[in-house]
């Protein structure tokens, strides 16, 4: 756990929710890691320039 800073989804309820909403478990097995890495990303990055918290990685070769 990072203080101040998202790490990942709660990926059971990412399931369920998905379940539930009729979207097929190979779409989602597919769609979900790349979607949560990105939302993780912009969540922080969002949340570092707000407050100057969260925590904001750089990828190699970005920045």
């Amino acid at each position: 756990m990072l203080p101040g800073a998202v790490i990942g989804w709660d990926m059971s309820a990412a399931l369920a929710l998905g379940h539930a909403l009729g979207v097929s478990p190979t779409a989602m097995a597919e769609l979900l890691p790349v979607i949560e890495a990105v939302m993780v990303a912009k969540l922080n990055e969002q949340m570092a320039a707000s407050e100057g918290g969260g925590f904001s990685p750089t990828l190699s070769g970005s920045g």
